[in-house]
């Protein structure tokens, strides 16, 4: 079990009065969003000024504060935003900041190379060797994806010393954070910024591939809150040291009301870990503080299933009365009051003390200023951090003090305490080092070589289509479609790399690993990677100059570039988010742009069919249909190796896509002109006859530049862009 002693609670703040209501029930640390960059963009957020006063104040209590910076950063907000954003409460002393961004990762360490770095749940971090890898970047502690098993959790705390942090308590998301298009795609606002509209929380139909809807309208992709306080000994004892709260969007009240529970427990832990046991009335106030269809402990236990789903977007608040409580630091004082002489204050708290004079302290003519008067004047404390824990008045007796003396004492005396307390978090002012050397790359320069042209596909049928395409300089495919085209020797007439799962959970297969090794000797190029974890499980193999990182990893702005460049990979892909104004201004040099494809808006560990209809170990599609008939099909990836086995360990998972293809036909020259490395088409749902029209179609336009044809596609965010 994690030492109790550093267990951290780590509570939420969307507001200055939610921060002040968590420090109240008892959190060890609190994460915040300031007015920049953070994942919970309509939060109300902190002000600079609110920021450091937070920090300030944490510390104060012995607390520390954690800043979210957790979206992705287009190319002018990390370099003319990031650096004055961070600077006033870094020079306070924050303690950390939690980071999605690979560029904004790799921006802080050059810049701020002394200030903790927090791998976001936004990363998806689904295994030790992500882990790993980040802790090789300098990373100080990792939010893993909420989709992990303690048995995941306890994996990745034995193969690194790097702190855990897990979500115990409110909303999960349908989509493993970070890896989610779907608000993007279809109303413009992106989790990836902060800005997500919750489309799994709507009413959708559900079908299997061949038939028709099952029932009436539910919410099929909306899950139950998670609670955990019947599992805290066992999250515990997989290693998680930081147990965290979700809900920056909540009131303080359901900060205080959650934070305070959890305290309650953990607290009882920490006294006598043999006979915990977790009160049926605490269960149910949790419960009334809020739910959504009941609650569930996540996925610490289970795979997925409906037990886990709410079916509804009903969310329930009780009738609860939760009194907030303001975290008031213990302080102790020596007021001395003698005739002809200054009133002197000394005040201390823990290891800092403070001696202050003001005024002066005269005979009293008439009546003298009894000690119970000047105690009351002395105990004004008002809204401050403190309380008095003892105050000696010495004095003569026989005295007259100036209440506005007094006043001035106590007010002098209290903010100088704070100064000299608050002296030892504080740093100096970094010099900003925009770029490092090392990534003075020049945007849009790159050879006037014809552009390579490469495609991915799942089936064995696309593949065929492709390798009798002569334009098409590439293929990625995934592992049975791979060795039956490695068998063929098709890896002499073009490049071929291996797909990895789109997420990877669990150990790559021997057969697996040992296959891709033997392929690399044969002429194999390298891997399509979608994930940290993957990359990790290569980069210690030593094989990082033979991936191709996926547009899932990533790399919105010139530093994340340049931080795949300095790994030493063969190229990056164009993110699908940003628009072509946005590209003109991303090195692009070292990447590949999508042009056609479903794209995928959402990876989940769920299954639809499992939650809707019954798991039969199939990988087939489901289709949900939305409020606008727009139907979304849906693929069940049972076996993501895809090694032929049917082992029933394997981390399954769903893959939800857009309506409609997404393809830039009619923009070929507006794409030639953002000077990529190579261009992508790819191919998921298409049946052999549809790979083959789509190809010559793109093929015609981009390579013979003849005209597009009429059909239809979307354009994704190449002209709007992600808010």
């Amino acid at each position: 079990m994690t030492d109790m002693n550093k267990t951290e609670l780590l509570a939420p703040a969307g507001s200055y009065e939610a921060f002040e209501a968590a420090l109240g029930a008892g959190a060890d640390a609190v994460y915040v969003g300031g007015p920049d960059f953070g994942a919970r963009a309509y939060a109300k957020n902190f002000t600079q000024e609110e920021l450091i006063r937070a920090v300030r104040t944490a510390h104060l209590h012995g607390k520390k504060l954690y800043l979210t910076v957790n979206t992705l950063l287009k190319n002018r907000e990390l370099k003319e935003r990031l650096y004055d954003s961070l600077l006033p409460s870094y020079l306070e002393g924050l303690d950390a900041v939690i980071v999605q961004d690979m560029g904004v990762l790799r921006f802080i360490r050059r810049n701020f190379p002394d200030l903790s770095i927090h791998a976001s749940t936004q990363m998806a971090v689904t295994g030790p060797k992500g882990m790993r890898f980040l802790e090789q970047q300098g990373v100080t502690r990792v939010v893993p994806a909420r989709e992990l098993t303690l048995e995941e959790l306890a994996s990745m705390h034995r193969e690194s010393p790097i702190e855990i942090e897990a979500f115990i308590h409110g909303a999960l998301c349908y989509s493993i954070s970070g890896q989610c298009l779907m608000s993007s795609m279809i109303g413009g606002r992106s989790g990836n910024r902060g800005r997500c509209a919750q489309p799994c929380r709507l009413a959708y139909q559900v079908r299997e591939q061949q038939g028709g809807f099952k029932g009436k309208e539910t919410c099929p992709l909306s899950l139950k809150d998670i609670c955990t306080l019947d599992i805290l000994p066992e999250i515990l004892g997989a290693g998680v040291m930081s147990l965290k709260i979700e809900g920056r969007m909540k009131q303080p009240e359901y900060t205080a009301a959650v934070t305070g529970i959890y305290r309650k427990y953990l607290d009882i832990l920490k006294k006598n870990p043999d006979s915990y046991q977790v009160d049926a009335q605490d269960r149910k106030y949790l419960l009334e503080v809020f739910n959504r269809g009941g609650s569930c402990s996540g996925y610490y236990k289970q795979q997925n299933g409906p037990s886990m789903v709410a079916f509804s977007n009903h969310k329930k608040t009780g009738d609860i009365s939760v009194p907030l409580k303001q975290k008031k630091e213990k302080i102790n004082g020596t007021l001395m009051l003698y005739p002809e002489s200054p009133a002197v204050l000394q005040v201390s708290l823990k290891d800092t003390e403070t001696v202050v004079s003001a005024g002066e302290v005269q005979y009293a003519r008439e009546h003298p200023m009894e000690e119970a008067r000047i105690r009351q004047q002395m105990e004004k404390l008002g809204n401050t951090e403190f309380v008095w824990d003892s105050l000696d008045i010495q004095s003569d007796g026989n005295i007259f003090v100036p209440v506005k003396v007094l006043n001035e004492l106590r007010r002098t005396a209290l903010a100088q305490l704070e100064q000299e307390f608050l002296e030892k978090y504080k740093r100096e002012a970094p010099e900003k080092i925009l770029r490092g050397e090392e990534a003075k790359i020049q945007p849009g320069v790159r050879s006037e070589d014809p552009l390579g042209i490469y495609a991915s596909c799942e089936k064995p049928e696309q593949a065929e289509v492709l390798m009798n395409s002569p334009e098409i300089t590439g293929l990625y495919l995934p592992f049975d479609v791979m060795e039956t085209c490695m068998e063929q020797g098709l890896q002499k007439e073009k490049e071929l790399y291996l797909s990895l799962p789109r997420i990877t959970r669990g150990k790559m297969p021997e057969e697996y690993r040992k296959k891709a090794l033997t392929w690399l000797s044969m002429g194999m190029k390298g891997f399509l990677v979608r994930n940290l974890e993957a990359y990790g499980m290569l980069r210690e193999e030593g094989l990082q100059k033979y991936c191709v990182a996926d547009a899932s990893l990533y790399t919105w702005n010139d530093e994340a570039c340049a931080f795949w460049k300095d790994e030493g990979i063969l190229r990056n892909t164009v993110p699908l988010e940003l628009n072509e104004k946005e590209l003109r201004h991303r090195t692009n040099r070292d990447s590949e742009f999508i042009i056609y494809g479903y794209i995928p808006l959402m990876l989940s560990a769920q299954c639809v069919r499992k939650n809707t209809f019954q798991c039969d170990r199939k990988e087939a599609h489901m289709v949900l249909k939305d409020r606008y008939d727009k139907e979304f099909p849906c693929a069940c990836v049972c076996y993501p190796w895809k090694t032929g086995t049917t082992d029933q360990k394997e981390f399954c998972y769903n893959i939800i896509y857009n309506s409609i293809p997404y393809g830039l036909l009619n923009e070929s020259q507006k794409v030639k002109e953002l000077k990529t490395a190579s261009l992508r088409l790819s191919f998921t749902l298409e049946s052999a006859k549809e790979t083959k029209e789509i190809v010559r179609e793109f093929l015609d336009v981009y390579v013979y530049g003849k005209k597009a044809s009429a059909r239809e596609f979307t354009k994704g965010h190449f002209k709007r862009g992600a808010e």
